[in-house]
């Protein structure tokens, strides 16, 4: 990876560039895509305003993810890591507390980022942090909305710890993640310039949107997703999320399921995709692995079925080339043709609980 100080000294990327670069990998959520593209953009020029001390208006463009189960999250966010040259980190929200409470402290995030960036503290800090499951952190008590009454550790009391490194402070954090009891070996980490990229699905919002009924009849799944787009900070803080922290993610972002030819599209058209990973393993075995469109329609619709999403599509494959991965170094046929049969065959009984066992 270029490092991100080389990348400062040239031009800016623009937000058609990261964009473009975007939709290589990232298959279908074109206004999630042209979002993020400027709120990267904007984060860039806020960093090199800071980088020339240069005094700027330019507040930080964090980002809220909101989308259904697979709708690709994670992947927009770790490739935009990718086309920045920054440093990434995953991290699960339900695994902090409450400061002063057993689990980890929100600083033992920027850890986790310090630790990707060869514990380089100028990398650390223009890197990103992606928060998923932030919905999980939603408002649980309910007691009084000022912070009295009982205590909610693991959801407010967790909002309420992000709060500084969403907008940006110095922290002490620890050198060593495992370690994180040690209170001797800390760093001091500037948050102002670390991109956090929250996200959740937000089910119950996701699902009925602001109208608050499900529609129904001719046209209906369009109208869905347009009263999915309507979800409004309001319905945010309902759901149990804190204005003040709504107020530190200024970019929010809605994505929609994947259809069953946007599915196809992530199967086979990224650089990365499953299938052109697969052509590669049976390669070294010198198998050609043809598989039928048919055939790959019949693992996205399993997966459309079951609300998998494109998380689900690897497990499937996976399950359904688990034979022809066994016997490939035996194989005595140099082409392979997988079609619909061939798939139906595998998939049938299979239960998407198994996929996760």
């Amino acid at each position: 990876m270029e490092s991100s100080a080389r990348r400062e000294d040239g031009p800016l990327l623009t937000p058609r560039q990261i964009f473009e670069r975007l939709d290589r990998y990232v298959i279908g959520q074109e206004e999630a895509k042209r979002a993020v593209a400027i709120a990267a953009h904007n984060h860039l020029k806020r960093v090199q305003a800071r980088r020339l001390r240069r005094t700027s208006l330019i507040k930080k463009s964090n980002i809220l993810l909101i989308g259904p189960t697979g709708s690709g999250k994670t992947h927009i966010a770790r490739n935009l890591a990718e086309i920045l040259s920054v440093p990434f980190t995953t991290v699960d929200a339900t695994e902090y507390t409450e400061a002063g409470y057993y689990g980890k402290d929100v600083e033992v995030m920027v850890s986790d980022l310090l630790f990707k960036a060869n514990h380089s503290i100028e990398d650390t800090q223009r890197g990103i942090i992606f928060i998923d499951e932030v919905d999980k952190i939603a408002r649980r008590s309910q007691g009084a909305r000022n912070g009295a009454g009982s205590r909610d550790i693991g959801g407010e009391g967790v909002q309420q710890a992000l709060l500084k490194l969403l907008e940006g402070r110095e922290v002490f954090v620890p050198m060593n993640v495992t370690q994180a009891w040690n209170k001797s070996d800390f760093v001091q980490v500037d948050t102002k310039d670390i991109l956090f990229i929250c996200a959740g699905t937000f089910s119950d919002l996701h699902e009925y949107g602001e109208g608050g009924g499900r529609p129904v009849g001719f046209g209906a799944e369009e109208l869905a997703r347009k009263v999915q787009r309507r979800i409004s900070v309001k319905q945010l803080v309902d759901f149990g999320m804190m204005a003040e922290f709504l107020g530190r993610l200024p970019v929010m972002v809605q994505l929609q399921a994947l259809g069953e030819n946007d599915l196809l599209r992530v199967l086979s058209e990224p650089p990365d995709s499953i299938l052109r990973e697969f052509r590669e393993l049976l390669s070294y075995d010198e198998i050609e692995l043809d598989f039928a469109e048919e055939g790959l329609r019949e693992v996205v619709r399993f997966s459309v079925e079951k609300g998998l999403g494109a998380r689900g599509l690897r497990s499937i494959l996976e399950f359904v080339m688990a034979d022809v991965m066994f016997e490939a170094p035996e194989r005595r046929r140099r082409h392979l043709r997988v079609d619909a049969d061939f798939v139906r065959a595998r998939l049938r009984g299979l239960d998407a609980a198994q996929l996760h066992a």
